[in-house]
């Protein structure tokens, strides 16, 4: 209590910041990335894709950008413009979709591995990681902020659940808090589910081109408030979750069979044409859709 008899707050709490790790760090391992998610629930990853990466990403999503008349639900501002299907538009967007690091953080955090029974013999199904869904974002001058929110609400999770979904938004631009950087809480992902989030609680993750912002499902975040006049922000979403849920984007419709066939059978599992095992997503005559739709026969190839 001061002398005149007011009372002291105390200081003020300090907000949050994000960690930062460079990709082209020998330190910057898949464990130390993991272990600042679990930790922090974002990190910012500097140097994931080259600036020539970014720019070719940004050029190949342009007329995408052009063709989309906005969102009508209301979730993103209608000066919003997004690009979907992302890896079956752009080769660049397969290659960061593949990201070796961001795979193998995706692959510790959402493999599956399930023991079961089958009469008296023992069996093992390991399920890897797919995508959930891929996004390009140009948040044009005047778009309003998102809502925060959590992406894994599309699964019905509450806290406590183990992690189902990684975010990995990369920039093809500049981003900043004044052109609609995506704002993030740190440590949201340990909330309960009756906290509901407060903008003065979060950070804006401010990118290079080739940046990127990683974070889990249950961490509170929302694209920023464009306020400027005359820039863009461009970034572009790869979402992975495990590989036993339902995709939040329909990667069949959107990256249908003609498309996929010209990936790489990594490219191809990635975006669920593979089985999880032990049975799920078989395809006609009973087969493996990576045999049945593009004749892949290899070791992790599941014969019904």
């Amino acid at each position: 209590m001061h002398v005149d008899g007011t009372v002291s707050s105390g200081p003020t709490p300090e907000v949050p910041t994000l960690v930062r790790a460079d990709a082209r760090d020998p330190n910057t391992t898949a464990d130390y990335v993991r272990d600042i998610l679990e930790r922090d629930g974002a990190i910012i990853v500097t140097n994931l894709i080259s600036k020539e990466q970014a720019d070719q990403i940004r050029q190949d999503l342009k007329p995408h950008f052009e063709a989309d008349a906005g969102d009508a639900s209301g979730f993103f501002p209608n000066t919003t413009r997004r690009a979907i299907g992302l890896l079956g538009i752009s080769q660049t967007c397969v290659d960061l979709a593949l990201n070796p690091l961001f795979n193998e953080v995706a692959s510790w955090m959402l493999t599956s591995k399930f023991e079961y029974w089958i009469g008296q013999e023992r069996h093992v199904a390991v399920s890897k990681p797919q995508i959930s869904s891929t996004v390009g974002f140009q948040v044009n001058p005047g778009s309003r902020q998102q809502g925060l929110h959590r992406d894994d609400v599309d699964y019905h999770i509450r806290n406590g659940h183990g992690t189902v979904l990684i975010g990995c938004v990369t920039a093809t631009v500049k981003t900043t808090k004044e052109n609609g950087a995506t704002i993030v809480i740190p440590g949201s992902h340990k909330w309960k589910d009756d906290r509901c989030p407060y903008d003065h609680e979060a950070v804006p993750a401010e990118l290079e081109p080739g940046d990127a912002t990683i974070f889990l499902g249950s961490t509170y975040h929302a694209g920023g408030a464009n306020t400027t006049v005359d820039q863009v922000r461009e970034t572009v979403g790869i979402f992975l979750t495990k590989g036993t849920y339902r995709q939040v984007e329909n990667q069949y419709l959107t990256v249908p069979p003609e498309k996929a066939a010209s990936l790489s059978p990594k490219a191809q599992r990635l975006l669920g044409y593979g089985i999880s095992p032990p049975f799920c997503g078989f395809g006609r005559d009973y087969k493996d859709p990576m045999q049945g739709l593009f004749g892949v026969v290899d070791s992790e190839t599941i014969v019904l």
